[in-house]
């Protein structure tokens, strides 16, 4: 397994709130786009920054104990989540927290030209995410940070999947 790099609450925050100055700089998006579980957080908090409607696609990458190193096959949901308009689909930016391989984000771009209720509205689509790999081969439009490495990166919320709900009641009483 590679190093882990474990980021806490503030550190993601100011990471995110970099990513939001980036993108306000130089694009102007009509929705942004997130990729669950990871941009879930991200997509939050940028939208209240950037004042846009949000959509989500679900897509299974990583799944069960000890693939920390291994993608797994993608599989999207049937549709996006969304309430946002038809027009608001027209400057896509598509979030996502990682670029680890570049698969996921590749392939999101491709479903999302393909989907059948927005494919017409869509005239171009970006991408932002908050680390990129240095084992990428995708180069995402706006990123914070670019590694030299390819660490596992544990998100704040990502200790959630070690807790059982049971021990989280024993904590909390």
């Amino acid at each position: 397994m590679s190093k882990k790099m474990i980021v806490g609450w503030e550190e993601y925050k100011k990471i995110v709130e970099k990513l939001a100055i980036e993108i306000h700089k130089s694009y102007k998006p009509t929705v942004l786009i997130g990729i669950m579980r990871g941009a879930a957080p991200i997509i939050d908090i940028l939208s209240r920054i950037l004042k846009l409607p949000i959509a989500y696609i679900v897509i299974q990458s990583y799944s069960g104990k000890g693939t920390e190193d291994q993608q797994g096959k993608l599989m999207f949901a049937r549709e996006i989540s969304s309430l946002a308009n038809d027009k608001d689909f027209t400057k896509v930016l598509l979030i996502d927290d990682l670029s680890d391989t570049g698969l996921t984000l590749n392939k999101s771009i491709e479903w999302l030209k393909n989907y059948g209720p927005t494919k017409e509205y869509i005239k171009e689509v970006k991408t932002a995410c908050l680390w990129k790999k240095k084992s990428s081969k995708f180069e995402p439009d706006f990123c914070s940070i670019r590694l030299n490495s390819d660490p596992w990166i544990v998100q704040p919320t990502e200790h959630y999947e070690e807790l059982s709900i049971e021990e989280i009641s024993r904590q909390n009483k």
